[in-house]
């Protein structure tokens, strides 16, 4: 199997991490390089990674990727068997896919980005107040239990990445108001697969300066605008258009 993947993209490293759950061997290919652009739109238009190519079949977007390597590699598994815990699983990853995305992303650009502006005043407080939520629900779900769904699923995977970035993107979780979150996060750290990729992101980030990537410009998609939009934040997204400081995917067209 060959996967095109980022140490910057959570969505790819929720891939990498099931994959490497699972005991099965890839060859990783860092899609978001510009010398592998070429190669990535002629597995995925959108030009996004993950894209999991396995023998003839290609599949993109991380949920179907999940899903794919769960139906066809069974062992292991990330999903929950009963009814009631897959969907509830299932309801996680989607939240870690578009709205906690949505929100660390968002954050990201005056991070890791060649920025020239201030973030929008208001941003980092409406930040902290989606995932004020966010971190009262995994509160509550955890109570009792190791991981969010009893064992460890595909919920606490795609949780992972967003959640220890939470220090560095200055939305952290609170370690008094949130002790079951805590827990769960020390029992994830100790995970070898959470482990290796906290170091393939650590070491990524460390060295960004140096990596072949588009850096002033901004790759926007679905949620991400959603949420900047929705938050009140469309002067300056439309300000980043009128000014060509924006990228878009190409279109989603299943290939033959």
């Amino acid at each position: 199997m060959q996967l095109y993947d980022s140490a910057f993209s959570p969505f790819a490293r929720k891939v990498r991490m099931v994959l490497e759950h699972k005991g099965l061997p890839f060859e990783a290919v860092d899609g978001l390089l510009k010398s592998s652009h070429a190669a990535l739109q002629a597995v995925n238009g959108r030009v996004e990674v993950p894209v999991l190519v396995d023998g003839d079949i290609t599949v993109v977007n991380s949920a179907d990727i999940v899903a794919y390597l769960e139906f066809r590699y069974p062992d292991n598994p990330v999903y929950p068997p009963g009814p009631a815990a897959r969907v509830h699983a299932r309801a996680w990853e989607r939240t870690a896919d578009t709205l906690i995305d949505a929100v660390f992303v968002n954050l990201s650009y005056w991070k890791l980005l060649d920025r020239h502006d201030a973030m929008p005043a208001g941003l980092m407080e409406k930040a902290r107040a989606d995932m004020g939520l966010v971190y009262a629900a995994l509160e509550r779900d955890l109570a009792g239990r190791e991981f969010v769904c009893g064992a460890l699923s595909i919920a606490d995977i795609a949780l992972f990445p967003h959640i220890a970035s939470g220090r560095f993107m200055g939305v952290e979780f609170d370690k008094d108001a949130h002790p079951n979150l805590v827990r769960w996060f020390g029992a994830m750290r100790r995970l070898a697969i959470c482990i290796d990729d906290q170091r393939r992101a650590r070491d990524y980030i460390a060295a960004i300066e140096t990596h072949d990537l588009e850096r002033t410009r901004i790759f926007w998609r679905g949620d991400r605008i959603e949420w900047m939009l929705a938050r009140g934040f469309h002067d300056w997204f439309f300000t980043e258009i009128a000014e060509g400081r924006v990228l878009w995917p190409g279109p989603s067209v299943p290939r033959g």
